[in-house]
């Protein structure tokens, strides 16, 4: 079984059924639904989903939507405690990151995934770059042969 971070654009994308980023978030969800992964993230994203940078706070009319989706057996939330806070400082000060961003490279390091997803241009210049080993930053993908095998689910939505 694989291990992907999700930084909280994926989530957000899946939440407010964005168009550039629906498509490629399903297809890791299918995926995971289908045990053949895990979405890693930071206890961090709970909130900082509520409020995304640029855009209006989600309603509150939005907030069992967004506690049944984190409640997914396939999603597995890691704490964000001192230690974890302080790897993250490192991160800052190392590669400019910001302290947002650097709590969830912070993790997905922790986490030891196979793939950091996100659609934060910034932070895929870092693949490679960050680790030992390296993290693989990029944007959710799946191979077709795994994205074909598992059942098609739902948005929150839906």
């Amino acid at each position: 079984m694989t291990r992907r971070y999700w930084d909280s654009n994926c989530f957000l994308g899946v939440l407010n059924e964005e168009p550039d980023k629906i498509a490629a978030c399903k297809a890791v969800m299918r995926v995971a639904e289908g045990g053949e992964t895990r979405i890693i993230t930071s206890a961090l994203t709970l909130t900082e989903v509520l409020w995304p940078k640029g855009e209006p706070l989600l309603p509150k009319e939005k907030a069992e939507t967004v506690h049944e989706f984190f409640q997914h057996e396939w999603i597995v939330v890691f704490d964000l405690d001192r230690t974890l806070a302080e790897r993250a400082r490192e991160v800052v000060w190392d590669h400019g990151v910001r302290p947002k961003d650097a709590v969830h490279v912070a993790t997905a390091l922790d986490a030891a995934v196979d793939h950091f997803d996100t659609f934060d241009g910034q932070l895929i210049g870092l693949s490679s770059k960050i680790g030992n080993p390296p993290l693989v930053i990029g944007p959710p993908n799946v191979p077709e042969t795994l994205f074909d095998q598992v059942p098609e689910i739902p948005t929150p939505t839906e």
